[in-house]
């Protein structure tokens, strides 16, 4: 939450000439309700399912960009799905990412600190690149995504 992923999710897409999905729209389009209605009525448990079941399709579907929530990592299956992809990890300090989220709505009111210490050892094991969104806005990192995947102009 918070690290721009909807946004470069879109221009990496563009660049590479894939679709791209991103959760929230996943959330909206299936289930007719946002992250934070669905953690607020049904719970966590039910968006953090919600939300790994979105990257599992995505990823049986032809190549494409997915901009996943940060849940997912937590999914013994995505996990194991996210094995082979080229999986980018946006990050960005905690104090950072708290700001960014309290100016948003959408998603349900997280703790950074507390996820990052459950989530982090998963994020470095999965990622082959990690960009720092505190420092690289959505433009400058999506360069760098390409230029990972060797697909930069």
């Amino acid at each position: 939450m918070g690290t721009g992923k909807t946004t470069t999710g879109r221009l990496v897409a563009e660049a590479l000439g894939l679709p791209m999905t991103d959760s929230d729209a996943y959330l909206n389009e299936r289930y007719g309700h946002s992250a934070n209605q669905i953690a607020e009525t049904l719970g966590p448990d039910v968006l953090h399912a919600r939300e790994a079941e979105h990257v599992l399709d995505a990823l049986e579907r032809t190549p494409r960009v997915i901009a996943a929530a940060a849940s997912v990592v937590e999914d013994p299956r995505v996990r194991e799905a996210l094995r082979t992809p080229f999986v980018v990890w946006l990050d960005a300090p905690d104090a950072v990412l708290e700001q960014r989220m309290q100016s948003s709505s959408h998603r349900p009111d997280f703790d950074p600190e507390t996820l990052r210490a459950r989530r982090e050892p998963h994020y470095r094991e999965l990622a082959d690149l990690t960009v720092d969104v505190a420092a690289n806005r959505p433009e400058p990192a999506a360069r760098l995504i390409l230029d990972a995947v060797g697909a930069s102009k």
